[in-house]
């Protein structure tokens, strides 16, 4: 398969919409991967951890084409740079390669994700992990699965997910160096990071998310995310019977993930470093 011919793959428009995403972040991936196969540079965006490469551009216009033609009434939002006004009250929100480090260096863990959102909430997500080949996909009227398979860890026999502190759970979470010089910031991560069991810093929002859904995460948060860093493992995550939620503490909006009990306790520790 070469990279030209894999960007060319047309979706067929019939597609529902879960499969259309699912069909959507698999191709856009695996795209990505070929590209960086083949050789890729970088340019850096906000500082030297924040980059953006060729493949991220390449992926992402390959969703815009495919979403204008199947789906010419929604809208479109994309991290690098796509934005489609549509007129359905629905838009189409892309990050072609999330954990864009993570994939310069040469690391599996990072992803292409799309998520679909209405004027008032998300609808679904879509995450793919290339070089795992790992899909999740969920949303209001499709319960959340891995390749395929229902995911059920909050749904255990005595939803004991879903009543774990989060004490006993290891959180996933990002902060950049430079915020951690910034107290208003630093004084509520710390206040969040200390009451779980170990952390876990790895690189990709919604890899993270997706494995909060499926288990091998307990719980996670980060401030300021996007909606392209956000809704598509949001989806996910609340499919698999989840908890999520936001918070705004000394001026930074917050994001939350994980059992019911986990994300109330972080919500709780985020909130007692307020200064407000």
């Amino acid at each position: 398969m070469t990279i030209g011919r894999h960007s060319a793959v047309e979706l067929d428009p019939s597609l529902d919409d879960h499969q259309l995403a699912a069909a959507l972040v698999r191709e856009a991936g695996q795209l990505a991967l070929l590209m960086r196969m083949a050789g890729l540079q970088s340019q850096q965006k906000t500082s030297i951890s924040d980059v953006v490469t060729a493949a991220d551009h390449a992926a992402e216009a390959y969703v815009l084409e495919q979403l204008q033609r199947c789906r010419p009434e929604d809208g479109i939002l994309g991290e690098e740079g796509a934005s489609v006004q549509g007129s359905s009250g629905r838009t189409w929100v892309i990050d072609p390669v999330d954990g864009t480090y993570n994939f310069l260096h040469g690391s599996t863990y990072w992803c292409s994700a799309i998520a679909l959102k209405d004027e008032t909430d998300v609808l679904l997500g879509a995450i793919y992990q290339p070089e795992e080949d790992k899909l999740w996909l969920g949303g209001r009227s499709h319960p959340a699965t891995l390749n395929g398979e229902p995911l059920t860890v909050f749904h255990d026999n005595r939803g004991q997910r879903n009543g774990t502190a989060v004490a006993e759970l290891g959180a996933a979470t990002y902060i950049h160096p430079r915020w951690l010089m910034d107290p208003m910031c630093a004084m509520p991560w710390h206040a969040a990071a200390t009451s779980a069991a170990t952390l876990r810093m790895l690189g990709s929002g919604s890899c993270d998310l997706g494995r909060v859904a499926d288990g091998q995460l307990g719980c996670w948060f980060q401030h300021s995310c996007p909606e392209w860093d956000w809704l598509p493992g949001k989806a996910i995550v609340r499919a698999a019977g989840g908890a999520v939620d936001t918070v705004r503490v000394n001026g930074l909006e917050w994001f939350m993930a994980g059992g019911t009990t986990a994300v109330r306790e972080l919500r709780a520790a985020l909130e007692s470093a307020s200064v407000a």
